[in-house]
């Protein structure tokens, strides 16, 4: 694990706002129903649609709040769910189409954030 991605998803989740986020029983159920590889390709998919455009659709409100896929709930967790926060929390810059490598990392760190809520666990801070 990158200890960069880490200490950055520690510190997200004591953010009064985004340490808000968790995965609710429902949510953690479909998880398991469907399966990590599913629910990787769906976040792909949303990533590639909803944050990858240079000019998203409804920026700023492209990324649902309610418990209707893990995703969107790592999404905000974490700072991806808008060009704005993806800009002030991952210095990745708006105006511009995501690069594959900025979309692989967004994805891996959705992922790893999936990861630890479905086991209830948290990470130690790395120096």
């Amino acid at each position: 694990m990158n200890k960069d991605i880490i200490n950055k998803m520690n510190s997200l989740g004591n953010s009064k706002f985004r340490g808000s986020f968790h995965l609710n029983a429902k949510m953690k159920l479909y998880v398991k129903e469907k399966g990590l590889d599913k629910i990787k390709q769906d976040t792909y998919d949303f990533i590639n649609s909803r944050l990858a455009p240079a000019s998203p659709l409804n920026d700023g409100k492209q990324t649902p709040m309610r418990q209707v896929h893990p995703s969107f709930i790592a999404m905000h967790a974490n700072g991806f769910c808008c060009r704005s926060c993806l800009y002030r929390i991952h210095n990745i810059k708006k105006g511009r189409e995501l690069t594959q490598e900025e979309i692989t990392y967004i994805v891996n760190f959705i992922m790893l954030w999936i990861e630890k809520e479905m086991n209830n666990s948290k990470f130690v801070n790395y120096q």
